[in-house]
């Protein structure tokens, strides 16, 4: 039987995942809490094995009460629950040993299986937070693709130019800037991006799609 505390400081909340749990095969409540310090207390006093546990609560919060229960309780596995879909939160709450993060309007069996995957030393999820790391992990590879800093708005208008084949001139008149300008533009692009010459810029943004 695996034996979940719940932590919210909503009543309702409570209620709510006390009921989906109430005809679950092998899953039982064992304790509520309406705040970190309270779970605490209860943990000191009941076996418990899964800790469901709110993120804003009066008092200890889910992040800090997570904090303590993993380095006092760690035989206790944490799974958040909350509206929140930041990303870099799940991130610090799972590296503060949250086995899993599931937001509040998951269903019955989301969250039945949610408790029984973190029991079994698996991490649970909820899709769309999934979704967010997945995006997040896309775009640190895009951010990791080119070894080069980024270049501004301008610089890569002046490079596209350049790739284009325009002149100095071609460029100043196009963009209405003065020559001068770009042709800072032009030694800045070629020192960013490693680059001797013209031919050098070209093979650059072509290689790595900096444009």
């Amino acid at each position: 039987m695996i034996k979940v505390l719940i932590a919210d400081d909503h009543q309702i909340v409570i209620d709510g995942i006390r009921l989906m749990l109430s005809d679950a095969d092998g899953l039982e409540c064992a304790g509520t809490a309406n705040s970190g310090e309270e779970a605490l207390q209860l943990l000191q006093n009941l076996p418990i094995d899964v800790l469901l546990l709110d993120i804003n609560m009066p008092g200890m919060d889910g992040l800090e009460c997570c904090r303590k229960v993993h380095a006092d309780f760690p035989a206790v596995k944490i799974l958040m629950l909350s509206m929140l879909r930041e990303g870099s939160l799940v991130k610090m709450l799972l590296n503060e040993g949250a086995s899993g993060y599931l937001l509040k309007n998951a269903g019955k069996d989301e969250v039945i299986d949610a408790i029984r995957k973190v029991h079994a030393g698996e991490r649970a999820l909820s899709p769309e937070v999934l979704d967010i790391f997945l995006e997040n992990n896309s775009e640190k590879k895009k951010q990791m693709a080119s070894p080069f800093p980024k270049l501004s708005r301008r610089e890569k208008q002046v490079l596209q130019l350049i790739v284009g084949e325009r002149t100095t001139g071609e460029i100043a008149s196009e963009l209405f800037i003065s020559f001068g300008t770009v042709e800072t533009h032009r030694r800045n692009l070629l020192m960013k991006l490693n680059a001797r010459n013209t031919a050098g810029l070209v093979r650059m943004a072509l290689e790595y799609d900096l444009l």
